[in-house]
C-alpha cells in the first residue's frame, strides 16, 4: 500500500482559519466573521470514514456593529448556554488526492444550540506537502433550526445564513 492510503490526521491552525457568514436583509446584508476554536480531522483515503471535529465559538461573532453583535451573542445563539458551534465529519464520497487539489462531499453532524442536525457539504481540499487547505460554502437554516429571528419590525433578514468555512492546518499520520 503506497504511503499516502495510510490514517491522516488535518490539525487545524485556528489562527490562519476563519468562518465567515452573510445574512440577507430587507436594507442591506450583514457580513461577519466567527473565531474557530479548535480542530482536527482524521480520515484515510482508503476508506470514506472520517473522525473528529470543528469547534467554532458561538460568542465570537463580529459584523462591524457592537449592538448588533451583542444581541447575535446573546438572543440568537444564546452563547452563555450553548457555547460552541461544531462540525463532526463522519464520511466523505470523492477522492482525496496525495497533492494538489481534490473536490469531496462531507457528511457529518453540525451541531448549533446544543442540536446535532446532518449536513452534507462540498469540501475544495488543496494539499501541498504537509499543508493543507479546506474550502466550503453551504447554508444554515438557523430559524428553522430553533435559533430566533433576529427581525424587528421593518427591518427583516433571511432565515438562512450563508457560511463560507476556510480551515488551514497540516497533515499528519
Amino acid at each position: 500500500m503506497p504511503a499516502y492510503a495510510q490514517h491522516q490526521s488535518f490539525n487545524i491552525t485556528p489562527e490562519s482559519s476563519e468562518v465567515s457568514f452573510t445574512l440577507a436583509g430587507s436594507a442591506h446584508e450583514t457580513h461577519g466573521t466567527f473565531h474557530v476554536q479548535n480542530g482536527s480531522i482524521g480520515f484515510d483515503r482508503s476508506s470514506p470514514k472520517m473522525s473528529g471535529s470543528v469547534v467554532v465559538a458561538a460568542g465570537s461573532g463580529k459584523t462591524g456593529n457592537d449592538s448588533r453583535d451583542k444581541k447575535m451573542t446573546t438572543e440568537v445563539f444564546e452563547a452563555s448556554r450553548f457555547s460552541e458551534v461544531t462540525f463532526s465529519p463522519q464520511s466523505y464520497q470523492g477522492t482525496v488526492a496525495p497533492s494538489g487539489d481534490s473536490t469531496v462531499q462531507v457528511m457529518g453532524t453540525f451541531t448549533l444550540h446544543g442540536t446535532p442536525h446532518e449536513l452534507t457539504v462540498p469540501m475544495q481540499i488543496h494539499i501541498e506537502g504537509t499543508h493543507c487547505t479546506a474550502k466550503t460554502h453551504f447554508s444554515v437554516p438557523y430559524v428553522k433550526w430553533g435559533l430566533k429571528d433576529p427581525s424587528v419590525f421593518i427591518l427583516k433578514v433571511a432565515k438562512e445564513a450563508d457560511v463560507d468555512l476556510t480551515l488551514v492546518g497540516n497533515l499528519s499520520n
